[in-house]
């Protein structure tokens, strides 16, 4: 079967989404599907062997300067291409560009109206190429905000399309009027261009059926699965002080300064263990100033000299980062569209306290690898997390049980096989139209 997955890029980031696109395209290619991932935005970044196509459409300096400036929604294709480079997109992304919502309404808006919108050169492009190069038997985008795609792609050569839901409203929330009403009446008009959408855990799949006002039947339930290669068990740290970690993009959504408050509440106790808090992840140019406070605050409190920040990570030094952990915490303020850092704590058998909102109850439900606690409640949190730190054997109970359930059900061998069916079944309804 030939596939061709438009993925968007994260401006040189590791993002879960070209994280899970690549695993997934990957994993398809291993069994012996023709897959083509195509980059949009930026190029991809991932911590795995990249997949991908050299090649980026809807480059962002050429989305930005169509948007902006009527006189490139005419520019040559030379012209195009060299501002396509992908070199020149990581360049300008690793220049700090905003990615506010409150800076990108019109544009998004824009994207979203596909052939209406000031993108319009862009859209043909990319069709035309996968008419006449990929030929696809399946279009799958990444997520509901490529859905300007969708009817261009269904009406000119009609393959089945399938549209990832990865957690793109956190983002369209932030949208100020009258873009935010703008761009929500537009998605619920696209989606009816898309044949099936695909979520990764139950609650995602009824909040966004809600959102784009489809058919629930329409949203299919496919979980993440990771490739498990190095995941293992987790360092026995030879008596050294337990380390708690959190392992995410650094941004207030994320929740760092709940965790860093939770764990003052523990070293406040005189009864419990010493232990370390260990942060890692990416650190966007808007997320300084709070990483920074919060540093600040650390270093005034209980938890001064017990604090690292290790910065942003590759795939080994992910794994030896995890494997260090006694627990694992992202006590996210939204409600969590994936979890997928969670998942690779438990892949190294680090048991989790997570927030009970979004996927994570369906996480530690299925993996039995971790408590909840009451989201937004720094000391609830803490009570988890301390009720981990002295029980020497229910944190490690845990992380077994979370580390057999992640290796038996969550890899990516068998979220390609449930994409693949997914795909043969919408083929097999096109074709006896």
């Amino acid at each position: 079967m030939r596939i061709a997955y438009i993925s968007a890029g994260a401006g040189g980031m590791y993002c879960g989404s070209c994280l899970h696109d690549n695993t997934l395209a990957a994993a398809l290619l291993e069994r012996g599907e023709e897959v083509v991932l195509v980059p949009t935005y930026t190029p991809l970044r991932t911590d795995e062997e990249d997949v991908s196509e050299p090649r980026v459409f809807f480059g962002g300096i050429n989305v930005y300067l169509q948007q902006r400036f009527p006189l490139f929604r005419r520019t040559p294709a030379w012209l195009d291409r060299w501002l396509d480079w992908p070199w020149l997109l990581n360049w300008a992304a690793s220049r700090g560009v905003s990615i506010d919502p409150s800076d990108l309404g019109d544009m998004t808006v824009s994207m979203l109206r596909g052939e209406e919108g000031n993108q319009r050169k862009e859209l043909h492009k990319l069709a035309d190429w996968l008419r006449t190069d990929v030929q696809p038997d399946v279009v799958h985008l990444s997520n509901s905000m490529l859905l300007g795609l969708a009817p261009l792609v269904a009406s000119e050569f009609g393959p089945p399309i399938v549209c990832s839901l990865s957690g793109e409203d956190i983002f369209l929330e932030k949208l100020g009027p009258p873009h935010y009403q703008e761009a929500r009446g537009l998605l619920q008009q696209q989606a009816e261009h898309v044949d099936a959408f695909v979520a990764m855990n139950r609650y995602y799949a009824e909040y966004m059926a809600e959102y784009l006002a489809v058919d629930r039947a329409k949203v299919h339930v496919i979980r993440h699965g990771l490739n498990l290669a190095g995941h293992g068990q987790r360092d026995s740290n030879d008596g050294a002080p337990p380390v708690s970690g959190y392992l995410a993009l650094i941004c207030a959504d994320k929740g760092l300064h709940l965790l860093v408050e939770a764990c003052e509440l523990l070293a406040a106790d005189a009864t419990l263990p010493l232990f370390h808090l260990h942060v890692a992840g990416y650190l966007p140019a808007n997320g300084r100033s709070y990483l920074r406070d919060l540093e600040r605050r650390i270093e005034r409190g209980r938890l001064g000299g017990r604090y690292r920040f290790h910065g942003e990570l590759n795939r080994a030094e992910k794994i030896r980062f995890l494997q260090s952990l006694a627990i694992f915490s992202t006590p996210t303020v939204y409600r969590e569209s994936k979890g997928l850092p969670a998942l690779e704590a438990l892949a190294n058998g680090v048991p989790v306290v997570l927030p009970e909102h979004g996927s994570f109850p369906e996480i530690i439900a299925e993996t039995g690898g971790g408590l909840l606690c009451r989201p937004h409640d720094a000391r609830d949190l803490a009570e988890k997390l301390g009720e981990l730190l002295t029980n020497p054997a229910l944190g490690p109970e845990m992380g077994r049980r979370g580390r057999q359930a992640v290796h038996e059900v969550f890899t990516a061998q068998r979220m390609a096989e449930e994409t693949l069916d997914l795909y043969q079944r919408l083929c097999g309804k096109h074709s006896s139209l």
